[in-house]
């Protein structure tokens, strides 16, 4: 385990007892979604982890420490202080160099996880392919950070902002299992279906601690190099899902007042989600909560299966 990481005395006590732990991510804290919704919703993931039996550990990097397991005081100052970085694994250096307070992506969460020992990762939507990326090669390092880093990602599909097909092909292209948690389909975020058809279809916890424990053993196994991450990918709700359409419209929306306004980069996803807010009513950022408490508590049980299914193997 690396020197640079400070786990929280309960999610060490939990990691060396076997016990369930899922990680989460703080970028939906900090830049995610707006005061005060940012703190409760952090705090309503931690607490549905708790009540699907896990242990949770929201991750972040303070005073250039790798932090997992937060303290109310530390979920505070990440949802209320200022200049708190958004840190994707590139950004780790400095903010580690330079002693500062970040908040993860799921690239930085992932990776820090997997330092840790922490196999599972709820999140609301992965990043992706953005639209038009065949002009400005705009691709998330989520995607690059599930090819290589070995924790499943729990999560409603990829953005509704990007570009969903190339987002599958991408990982299709990088051997990254989607699987599809009660659906055929691959979730659209804010909506329950996107029509993109899926090859991997799982109904309960135990079949997909099963394939994790089947993927993790190849990458472990002497001569078969099958590292990387699996996308578990699950539809918001259906009671507080958006119309494929309403959705569909408020992005192009969205999308053409970012590029009037030249937003780019790092600031594009924040920017796009506070115009969808704002475009829908509100709409979307109810949905973005209901998904993101309905994917913590799947990868709760999720990790709960998990570590029963290794209790069940140290038998034999």
């Amino acid at each position: 385990m690396s020197p640079l990481l400070s786990l929280s005395a309960e999610v060490a006590a939990a990691l060396d007892s076997g016990q369930p732990v899922v990680a989460l991510e703080s970028t939906l804290l900090a830049h995610g979604l707006p005061v005060p919704q940012n703190l409760a919703t952090a705090q309503l993931l931690e607490q549905a982890v708790r009540e699907e039996g896990g242990v949770p550990a929201t991750i972040a990097v303070l005073h250039g420490r790798l932090c997992v397991g937060l303290d109310d005081q530390q979920l505070q100052l990440l949802a209320e202080g200022p200049g708190i970085l958004k840190l994707s694994r590139r950004d780790l250096p400095y903010a580690i160099a330079s002693q500062l307070n970040g908040a993860t992506t799921v690239a930085a969460t992932m990776l820090i996880a997997e330092q840790a020992g922490i196999r599972l990762f709820a999140t609301g939507g992965i990043g992706g392919v953005h639209r038009d990326a065949e002009h400005t090669f705009d691709i998330s390092a989520d995607l690059d950070e599930l090819a290589r880093t070995s924790v499943a990602v729990v999560c409603a599909g990829a953005k509704s902002i990007l570009d969903l097909p190339k987002t599958l092909e991408y990982l299709e292209t990088k051997g990254v299992p989607v699987v599809g948690f009660g659906c055929s389909n691959f979730p659209a975020f804010y909506s329950v279906d996107s029509g993109l058809s899926l090859t991997i279809r799982l109904d309960d916890e135990d079949s997909v601690a099963h394939l994790l424990r089947a993927k993790w053993d190849l990458a472990g196994t002497q001569g078969f190099a099958l590292p990387g991450g699996v996308l578990i990918a699950a539809p918001i709700p259906a009671e507080h899902a958006m119309p494929r359409v309403d959705v569909e419209r408020a992005v192009a929306d969205a999308l053409a007042q970012a590029s009037h306004h030249g937003v780019r980069g790092k600031a594009l996803t924040p920017f796009l989600l506070a115009r969808l807010n704002e475009l829908t009513g509100g709409a979307s950022l109810d949905a973005n909560i209901a998904l993101l408490e309905n994917n913590a508590r799947l990868a709760a049980r999720i990790a709960v299966a998990l570590a029963a299914e290794g209790s069940e193997q140290k038998k034999f």
